[in-house]
């Protein structure tokens, strides 16, 4: 018997079929039987059905003589199931990744409820995804509370749920004894999911997207014109029989009807479900249910939705039609009127901004920002926090929204993107710090200062290498870009690659600062205890081997989409692991991860990278920049380089990053395992891998490169006098995080037993210190300090 029958009914659905039927198949959790049932489809529907069931003996092909519509086409899958759990998936769906597992896992910890509602996501068919407005409904409340598995009285708003069979688990014996079944006709959901969850004893929720719904262009049921549409009528004689005959349940009569008062209304506004004849007989009949299921006494809702309620009682469809013009027309007026406010307002603010131009300079003022206004973070705010520190009567102030106004030190004056006290900041500001370029609307002033400190050392192809990579580029106007280029004093640089890239890729007359990564300082001096009150604050079990998983963004993917399984890889390491998962800021796949029992967290929202990286004992990387910083660490980095050929091809890359790495490389799941059982993550050549590569992009990062930044650009000390480099051989970084061994002494990560394999990973010797590099020294010869442009500004 298997635990899950997944039964996908299928007509006219060719196109998408295929992939409906791989995403459940290739799911990594297997236990499963999968009925596909051909719908007596006149396309190729029955064939691919029956050549998945040739490739896949979990696959059962079932054909129907005649075309019996959905529910009755699911309701001949449930018949053959015999799976504990049955779930629907229509064949234009698919099931997420990683789904099949998560449902497992949350039926297991609920103790086998009767149904598991779970969360999903409309996929337009522009390739854009959004996942399900009411996903709060599902919260899932605290492990062991009494609200993890519920009737439907204790949870009543999850009736506001999208009424549909496909985003829930069904026990199968509860389904047979029950003697529930799919009715013919459109709007067969309904009659379905409402006696369900009014029947069900034990209900649980999951909160997590396990189904892709698809948005079709064209040919979905829902933006088909037909009379077929007046079948919701007969569901809902259905629902309020079923209801009837419960004496136990007409308390959810009331709430029924205004489901179904709002279901009629949807259809009656939605302009091309009914065709024109039809109208007339909708709502003369939307007005004999209305009198006939309305509770007595029941509230007569307020302002215009009483008025709507009732032009619906009686039938009055040219009126209810013209009260939905007229409502569509006052949202226009709405939505049009914050338009007008927003280019007034900018008119204002320009004529503002051009005032403030003709002041003068604030010495004393300097303006920070960093990726796109999103908090308090990266080189930039390294870089304030050693102005306060060095520059007297400084004053600071940090572009960022609300939302991350909490990341702000105290001292720091928060400016609003976009406000009067912003605009005024960029026109009088002494000097403009920031990791990516200030607005375009920002006229550079004779006397002002402006700092570019990027955001990393770059793999990938930046600036006007991209003009050959359109995925990459998107559009990018390379002639607006050298404007804002053109505005950049000084340019920091944390190696000599990094050095020669962004003078080629970003040419302007520029000073270009090679001094290392402000926001890397930290990373010398942190402490044993600094460590081990950020594991303890992030959550971090004692004696676990803290992984931290930081994958870079795709520009060949429209969507983000996660490029391993962190909860497989978690349970297949073991209870030794921790897997520390921090996507990209471009994705937002994160908050859709499960717990894998306690040994994956999501800290995606979690503020200050740095403070991850000294919270890990290893960074698994694919080809994000981080590695650059954390291999100051002079801890283990693994680079999982499952796509990198196609990573390559479409972004474009300065070096091949798994011909020279920081430590081992993976390109499948399983190989990724194995570096983790066999202990290869920190054996002897991963260590080496490491001082090569530390060697090359670490030379300047010894915890004083703030400090360099602000004597030389907001004090005007002479290159030759900043602190001097302190060599790689001679550099202490935080420890990693220790743990007591059998013989009482205490040993660092590297040297710890493999939990899964029991293989001991010994630290491999110090790598002999390479010589000092001249262009390591500040004090070394002018050529090799200081990078000028030869061409004038």
């Amino acid at each position: 018997m298997p635990r899950f029958s997944v039964i996908v009914p299928a007509y006219e659905v060719q196109p998408y079929l295929s992939d409906c039927l791989r995403s459940v198949l290739e799911q990594d959790f297997t236990d499963l039987e999968l009925i596909a049932v051909d719908d007596h489809s006149p396309d190729a529907c029955g064939a691919i059905i029956d050549e998945a069931a040739e490739r896949d003996p979990r696959v059962r092909a079932v054909h129907l003589a005649e075309n019996v519509g959905l529910g009755r086409a699911r309701n001949a899958g449930i018949r053959r199931a015999t799976g504990d759990y049955l779930l629907f998936l229509d064949g234009d769906d698919t099931l997420a990744p990683g789904s099949l597992r998560a449902i497992a896992d949350r039926l297991a910890r609920t103790g086998e409820p009767q149904v598991l509602v779970f969360d999903y996501a409309r996929v337009d068919w522009t390739g854009d995804v959004v996942r399900n407005v009411r996903a709060d409904l599902l919260r899932e409340g605290d492990p062991g509370s009494v609200r993890q598995v519920f009737r439907l009285d204790q949870r009543p708003e999850l009736l506001r749920l999208l009424m549909v069979a496909w985003n829930k688990a069904y026990r199968r014996d509860f389904v047979r004894a029950e003697g529930f079944a799919f009715p013919p006709g459109f709007y067969e959901d309904t009659p379905w999911t409402f006696p369900v969850l009014l029947s069900a004893e034990s209900i649980a929720v999951l909160d997590r997207v396990c189904v892709h719904y698809r948005q079709r262009r064209r040919g979905g049921i829902l933006r088909t014109t037909s009379r077929r549409h007046l079948d919701v009528f007969d569901q809902y004689d259905r629902v309020f029989r079923f209801l009837g005959a419960r004496p136990e349940l007409a308390h959810w009569h009331p709430a029924l009807f205004r489901r179904m008062v709002d279901h009629l209304g949807v259809i009656a506004a939605a302009p091309d479900r009914l065709p024109v004849r039809a109208r007339a007989e909708f709502f003369r009949r939307a007005g004999a249910h209305h009198r006939r299921y309305r509770p007595h006494g029941a509230a007569i809702p307020p302002g215009r939705a009483r008025l709507r309620c009732l032009l619906l009682r009686l039938g009055a469809h040219r009126a209810y039609r013209l009260l939905r013009g007229g409502d569509r027309m006052r949202r226009s007026v709405v939505a049009l009127a914050p338009v007008v406010y927003a280019r007034l307002r900018a008119s204002v603010l320009w004529v503002h901004y051009r005032v403030q131009l003709c002041l003068p300079l604030d010495p004393r003022l300097a303006v920070f920002a960093a990726y796109w206004h999103k908090g308090y973070a990266c080189h930039p705010a390294a870089i304030e926090a050693k102005v306060r520190e060095l520059v007297p009567g400084a004053r600071t102030a940090w572009i960022t929204t609300p939302a991350y106004s909490h990341t702000l030190p105290p001292g720091v004056r928060r400016l609003h993107p976009g406000s009067a006290a912003y605009w005024t900041a960029l026109a009088r500001a002494r000097f403009l710090v920031n990791n990516v370029n200030f607005t375009p609307g920002m006229r550079k002033r004779p006397g002002q200062i402006h700092l570019q400190t990027h955001h990393g050392t770059p793999l990938k192809h930046m600036g006007l290498d991209l003009r050959d990579r359109p995925a990459a580029a998107r559009g990018m106007d390379f002639g607006k870009l050298l404007e804002r280029v053109d505005r950049w004093d000084y340019s920091l640089s944390a190696n000599r690659h990094t050095t020669l890239v962004w003078e080629r890729v970003y040419p302007s007359g520029y000073t270009t600062l090679p001094y290392g990564s402000p926001r890397d300082d930290v990373f010398q001096h942190a402490t044993e205890d600094d460590v081990t009150r950020l594991r303890a604050r992030l959550g971090i079990p004692a004696g676990t081997v803290a992984v931290l998983y930081a994958p870079t963004h795709r520009d060949y993917q429209r969507r983000p989409v996660p490029r391993l399984d962190p909860e497989r890889v978690a349970r297949a390491l073991g209870p030794g692991f921790t897997l520390l998962v921090r996507p990209h800021y471009f994705s937002a796949w994160g908050g859709a991860m499960g717990k894998a029992g306690g040994r994956v967290l999501d800290v995606s929202g979690y503020g200050r990278v740095e403070e991850l990286c000294l919270a890990a004992d290893a960074l698994l990387t694919d080809y994000s920049s981080i590695m650059f910083d954390y291999a100051n660490l002079d801890r283990p980095i693994v680079i999982h380089a499952d796509d990198w050929d196609a990573y390559r091809a479409a972004r474009g890359t300065y070096f091949d990053i798994t011909a020279a790495p920081p430590g081992p490389v993976s390109r499948t799941e399983d190989e990724l395992i194995a570096l983790f059982a066999t202990g290869a993550w920190c054996g002897p050549r991963s260590a080496a891998l490491r001082a090569a590569f530390r060697a090359r992009f670490c030379p300047y990062d010894d915890g004083r490169a703030a400090e360099r930044v602000v004597r030389r650009v907001f004090l005007g000390e002479p290159h030759e006098l900043l602190p001097p480099v302190v060599p790689l051989a001679e550099r202490r970084p935080a420890p990693a995080a220790a743990r007591a061994t059998p013989n009482g002494a205490d040993q660092p990560v590297e040297a710890r037993t493999a939990p899964r394999a029991g293989v001991v990973c010994t630290p491999a010797p110090p790598a002999p210190a390479p010589a000092a590099s001249p262009v390591a020294s500040p004090t070394a010869s002018p050529a090799a300090s200081l990078t000028h442009r030869s061409r004038p500004r």
